[in-house]
């Protein structure tokens, strides 16, 4: 199983489910094992929740010796479960850095078994097959404050029962004519517990079976089974299963096996983002992002098109830990633990986003000089590089004012600033169009300010970037920004819902930026920074003739602010 050095709790803290494993451990409640698993539905694209979920179950597995982490894809429903999200599923598992080894399951695997246990339970008088239909059935429940009613069909004998179920399993009924209920009590005061269901009819082509089956486990059935058969020790789930547990335990306690133990834990919540699987599908469906892998989405596949390292996530994860309360994590950390990471790892490149022409009159046409560049300065074993230098470049229109305020301290008439690498300059002149715009500036350059410093001493107050105007690549960049403009999307309006938040400015395509030559040769999910301006990523959508770059995050980092904000609460 794989891991990264920055994983583990660097504070020494120790979060409740791992107390309870350790707890577990040195009582030998299950012969020292530690058996976890992580069971996605392949029904969707995993998302950063999920990345929450996968870090606690695989670390737990990985933080004690002989530890182990099932893949376990929960395909009980056939009607919205596809091998593509199995694939995605895995490709995102393993570019977490995580890996299940040998141990990848389907609840598909198990259902001739739980088949099996369901007779078991009618042959103990626990189970029986009701012809109610799902409105009936959801009327006989009641509610929180009123019993519900018995079915008509509760009472029947064994032996119909089992015949009935064969006959549901053999495909003679129509979907939605019978299912199995659980016999458990239909005044209790837990509703997961007033004769749940256990199998459906469903004649639907299944990913994996085919059409072998006409009727499928529900979640709660399974859930337990599933667990049980894999001989799970730790069973972490989300705080929604918390009253799922009481017939988790029921179930498991009837048939009489290998009995895990259930834990809930806090799922992930973060500002300025919906997690809901449904509004994630209408985002998509409704054209509001361009496909899950879209940057601006949470799902992991998203943010590792937009440049995200993995690292970071499993330090993100580790940071917020794990609770029994519901919070919302604000967007800003998880942004940090971006920064954090890249900026140890990404490699500097110089880029211009909206270029401004700069004609360097007193340097000799035609002539071209390699300067000395520092790749990284966070990793002196990643080098240098060379970065070309010629009478024109091209720098950001945002560093030149033509009447400067006192404290802009970049380019303007008769200023003069440093070229990083490169030497200082002075500004002589502006050209403009026939509408008033700058287009051009004429410069001056001090020769012997060579490499960026001045003989005499003098000091600039600006380094600015910029790139060789004959040597530069033509390239996209996409500036993307968070997906809604309210910390909680879901706070809506009357008679509006979570898409009146939708940010219009999440997306800002440019076109004609230009960028070190060195990027040529780029390829897909390479992260970089654009010096003064970001970290950045390479796109998929990148050919041999057109290179395009995302924005992963700016250099900008609020968390620090957010942290003394929620500091004076």
């Amino acid at each position: 199983m794989q891991k990264s050095e920055n994983d583990g709790n660097k504070e020494g803290s120790v979060d409740f489910i791992r107390a309870i494993v350790a707890e577990d451990i040195s009582t030998n409640k299950w012969d020292g094992k530690v058996i976890t698993r992580f069971p996605p539905e392949p029904n969707g694209f995993l998302h950063i929740g999920h990345a929450k979920s996968i870090c606690l179950n695989f670390g737990i597995a990985d933080e004690n010796s002989g530890g182990q982490c099932n893949l376990r894809f929960d395909d009980t429903n056939p009607v919205t479960e596809e091998d593509r999200y199995v694939n995605s599923i895995q490709e995102d598992v393993r570019w977490l850095g995580w890996d299940w080894d040998e141990n990848l399951y389907y609840a598909s695997d198990y259902f001739e078994q739980m088949y099996d246990y369901a007779v078991q339970l009618i042959e103990k008088g626990h189970a029986y097959v009701c012809e109610l239909n799902a409105r009936q059935i959801s009327e006989y429940r009641g509610t929180l404050t009123t019993p519900g009613k018995e079915s008509p069909y509760r009472n029947r004998s064994v032996e119909e029962n089992i015949d009935l179920f064969r006959r549901m399993k053999d495909g003679e009924f129509k979907d939605g004519s019978h299912v199995l209920r659980a016999r458990i009590d239909m005044a209790s005061p837990n509703m997961n517990l007033r004769d749940p269901v256990m199998y459906r009819i469903l004649h639907a082509e299944h990913h994996r079976t085919g059409s072998v089956w006409s009727i499928y486990p529900t979640y709660d059935w399974a859930h337990g089974l599933e667990d049980s058969i894999e001989g799970i020790t730790h069973s972490i789930c989300t705080l929604e299963f918390e009253n799922h547990r009481p017939l988790y335990d029921w179930y498991l306690d009837k048939l009489e096996v290998h009995h895990p133990q259930q834990i809930e834990f806090a799922r992930l919540e973060l500002t300025y983002t919906v997690m809901s699987k449904r509004k994630l599908l209408q985002l998509v469906d409704e054209g509001h992002v361009n496909g899950w892998d879209d940057p601006r989405m949470p799902t992991i596949c998203g943010m590792h098109r937009r440049g995200y390292s993995p690292e970071a996530i499993r330090e993100f994860c580790r940071r917020i830990g794990i609770n029994k309360f519901n919070s919302t994590i604000d967007i800003a950390l998880l942004e940090h633990c971006i920064r954090e990471a890249l900026n140890k790892t990404s490699n500097r490149v110089m880029a211009v986003l909206r270029p401004l022409k700069v004609v360097i009159e007193n340097y000799p046409e035609g002539e071209e000089e390699w300067m000395d560049a520092v790749n990284n300065p966070e990793d002196q074993s990643a080098g240098t590089r060379k970065v070309p230098f010629s009478r024109v470049i091209y720098i950001e229109q945002d560093d030149f004012m033509e009447d400067p305020p006192r404290k802009f301290f970049r380019l303007g008439p008769g200023r003069e600033v440093r070229l990083r690498y490169a030497y200082f300059i002075t500004c002589t002149d502006v050209v403009k169009n026939d509408d008033g715009e700058i287009v051009e500036l004429h410069c001056s350059y001090d020769p012997a300010t060579q490499g960026g410093n001045a003989p005499d001493g003098r000091k600039v107050k600006s380094t600015l970037h910029w790139v060789s105007a004959s040597h530069a690549l033509r390239a996209e960049v996409r500036l993307y920004d968070h997906l809604f403009t309210k910390e909680r999307p879901e706070e809506a309006k009357d008679g509006e819902d979570f898409r009146s938040n939708l940010n219009p400015q999440s997306l800002q395509i440019l076109s004609d930026c230009m960028v070190e030559p060195g990027l040529k040769d780029a390829k897909p999910f390479e992260r970089i920074q654009f010096e003064r301006l970001g970290y950045f990523c390479i796109d998929t959508d990148s050919t041999a003739d057109r290179l395009i770059i995302n924005r992963t995050v700016t250099l900008r980092d609020t968390w620090a602010k957010v942290q003394k904000k929620g500091n004076k609460k």
